[in-house]
């Protein structure tokens, strides 16, 4: 028997101190660490079956993302926390890089709760020639892998939250919000977002809809995924629009990644990628409650 694994801390109040004392023990168990680093490893052999390379891009860059849903952490004279690889990827791939994959931290401010930590562990790829759709299906077999095969159902955007129409964006959110909690249990993949919510995926054929897909598994958001864009004018448009909405809700503008805006400009292959919060795919397979309970030690 290993009594080390097996050992659970003592209570603080038992610890016989007089003075307050600091939790200092990891938030997870060592066997629950144990556990993630095994999904790490089946996540990095999935990847290799696929000759897909997996890159490390810097965590700290100059510029960070205009989106006004994502709140950066500023590192005063040497710039942002990344809150994503993308745009540094996208640049290797508009360099001549082929299919890549991220697996490492990433960093939001102001996120934290069960489901959220101010540094967290993104999984994030690209895969040149895929649409979103091809990218699902991968997207599928890499969770079923790490959590068992399960089938999949697929909702559009707006059979979830009804009419979007005249209805303001923070409405949508929580409207979107709640009905992910009851999509429990299951395996949903969410399609057809309205355009307004593109992100930086392209439209559909039919100009109203992104080329945008989400997986919420047993209630839980899990993936975010385009077919990428690839018209670096109408990023500059859309991260305009941003800076709109940040001037609206009284938040700082931040300035467009102009090294992005020029990889784009010498060409973005055609491509198609996903982010994933592998903390919570950790969760989901260890059957825990709580993000604290797969980190080794929570976020203050």
């Amino acid at each position: 028997m290993n009594t080390f694994l097996e050992r659970k801390p003592e209570p603080l109040a038992e610890l016989g101190c007089g003075n307050p004392v600091s939790d200092w023990r990891p938030s997870a168990s060592v066997a629950q660490l144990q556990q993630r680093a095994q999904l790490l490893g089946m996540a990095r052999a999935f990847f290799a079956e696929r000759s897909v390379f997996e890159v490390q891009t810097p965590v700290l860059a100059e510029h960070t993302v205009t989106e006004p849903d994502v709140q950066s952490i500023e590192v005063p004279g040497f710039g942002y926390l990344q809150t994503s690889p993308e745009y540094l990827i996208k640049r290797l791939l508009a360099a001549g890089a082929p299919s890549c994959y991220q697996l490492g931290p990433a960093f939001r401010f102001g996120e934290k709760g069960r489901l959220h930590n101010p540094e967290f562990t993104m999984l994030e790829w690209y895969r040149l020639d895929f649409d979103h759709r091809q990218l699902m299906h991968e997207v599928a077999e890499l969770v079923d892998r790490l959590l068992g095969a399960q089938p999949y159902q697929f909702v559009r955007y707006g059979d979830l939250v009804g009419s979007v129409a005249g209805r303001p964006r923070d409405e949508l959110d929580l409207a979107f919000a709640h009905a992910c909690e009851r999509l429990s249990p299951g395996r949903f993949f969410i399609t057809d977002y309205p355009a307004d919510q593109a992100a930086l995926a392209r439209l559909n054929a039919d100009g109203a809809t992104a080329a945008r897909f989400e997986l919420v598994v047993d209630g839980i958001e899990l993936a975010n995924g385009y077919w990428e864009l690839m018209d670096p004018a109408e990023h500059r448009r859309r991260f305009a629009r941003d800076n709109d909405n940040r001037r609206q809700r009284e938040l700082p503008e931040v300035a467009p990644d102009n090294a992005f805006l020029d990889a784009l400009e010498a060409g973005l292959p055609n491509c198609a990628g996903v982010a994933v919060g592998f903390d919570r795919v950790v969760m989901l397979a260890l059957g825990v409650k709580d993000l604290a309970q797969v980190l080794t030690f929570r976020g203050q």
